[in-house]
């Protein structure tokens, strides 16, 4: 039994599950804290609140609503935590998720609004768009050694204004927000749900196609990352350009083909939700949307493991959105993306806690070898 203890525990997939989980229950512990510092009185009822999200509605068709507006934006986090993951996987880090998310928002609403294409003409925009952009920063990498951190830091900006002029020639007389999608162009909104899915969300007009389209691709990235050759090359050249083209690998072009299939993601995460018209897009913003680096958090909260990102991106949008019931008389709703925030920090010691983990049933293993051999030893002397 201690046998099979020891060895669940040396699994991977356990192990960053325990690391996860540690990293929420710290982050929420934190977070109780700084509510107790703020004001003590309903410290204990805001946290809880923060937890429950749309379970703090009495009604379950309530419930069963806002859940489905909380899926609405997780199908885009999920989207680009799988953009982040699929980058680090290959040994390249995709900060530009969050670029890439922008030029997906921008080539989907633009050829909804102003073209009048359908929703998956839009889909494909977008995710043509993102590719685009990831490309750039592959190339800058594979042939220039310009590190990918930079240009796509760069890129997430010059992406950001670029989007700002565009859709400006979609927005809305009176404000600086785009055209309603649904007014302007119905056919460039995601399908429904069959009708007996969206009986369990109470009819919530936003719940479409993305939900379940999102949790497919990443299902489609494990495949491609874990059992296909094209995802072993991916992986090599990442980790080692010069043994992968020893191996007879296009070293370039696989890193090249990473940041595209990378951003391509991120941008498909924006047309998922811009074509709900859940969002619409504001032309004056001047700053990035957090999506994508919020992706960076769910990726490593998933344990880097894209059946985890799906987990890992409902259970931070779950918190994000819970922030909204928190009473806004004793603590802003911004409390919750504090707490987000110090549990995405916390993600960056994910590897770190297995690392600790690992260590101490290493060190644990030698001491019972040392005892065992010492028991030996006296064994055969009595002898």
């Amino acid at each position: 039994m201690k046998e099979q203890k020891r060895s669940l525990l040396r699994n991977d997939a356990v192990q960053s599950l325990l690391a996860s989980l540690l990293c929420i229950l710290i982050g929420l512990l934190v977070g109780y804290v700084v509510l107790l510092l703020i004001n003590p009185a309903g410290a204990g009822e805001a946290i809880s609140t923060i937890v429950k999200n749309f379970m703090t509605y009495s009604r379950r068709n309530a419930q069963l609503k806002y859940l489905g507006s909380t899926l609405v934006k997780t199908a885009p986090l999920l989207m680009c935590s799988l953009s982040v993951l699929f980058a680090y996987k290959a040994g390249l880090f995709n900060i530009g998720a969050a670029g890439q998310y922008v030029v997906g928002a921008g080539a989907s609403l633009y050829c909804a609004l102003a073209l009048g294409m359908p929703w998956y003409v839009c889909m494909l925009a977008a995710i043509a768009a993102g590719a685009l952009l990831g490309a750039v920063s592959g190339v800058l990498k594979a042939y220039f050694n310009v590190n990918e951190v930079i240009s796509c830091i760069m890129l997430n900006w010059i992406s950001l204004y670029a989007v700002n002029t565009l859709l400006s020639q979609v927005k809305e007389a009176t404000s600086p927000y785009t055209l309603n999608l649904a007014n302007t162009n119905p056919d460039a909104i995601l399908p429904a749900l069959p009708s007996f899915c969206m009986a369990w969300f109470n009819d919530n007009q936003y719940v479409t196609i993305a939900v379940p389209l999102a949790v497919m691709m990443a299902v489609l990235i494990w495949v491609l990352l874990e059992k296909t050759k094209m995802g072993y090359e991916l992986k090599a050249t990442g980790f080692n350009k010069a043994a992968a083209r020893y191996c007879g690998m296009r070293e370039n072009k696989n890193l090249i083909l990473t940041m595209a299939i990378s951003g391509g993601l991120a941008a498909m995460g924006a047309s998922m939700l811009f074509l709900t018209g859940f969002e619409q897009w504001q032309c004056t913003q001047s700053s990035i949307p957090g999506m994508g680096f919020n992706g960076i958090a769910a990726a490593f909260l998933g344990g880097l493991n894209p059946l985890g990102t799906i987990l890992s991106s409902y259970f931070i949008q779950h918190i994000t959105n819970g922030g909204a019931y928190v009473d806004k008389t004793m603590y802003s709703a911004q409390i919750s993306d504090f707490i987000s925030a110090l549990i995405i920090y916390l993600c960056g010691f994910v590897l770190f806690f297995k690392y600790a983990l690992n260590s101490r049933m290493d060190r644990r293993e030698e001491k019972k070898r040392a005892a065992s051999a010492e028991d030996r030893e006296k064994g055969g002397t009595e002898q």
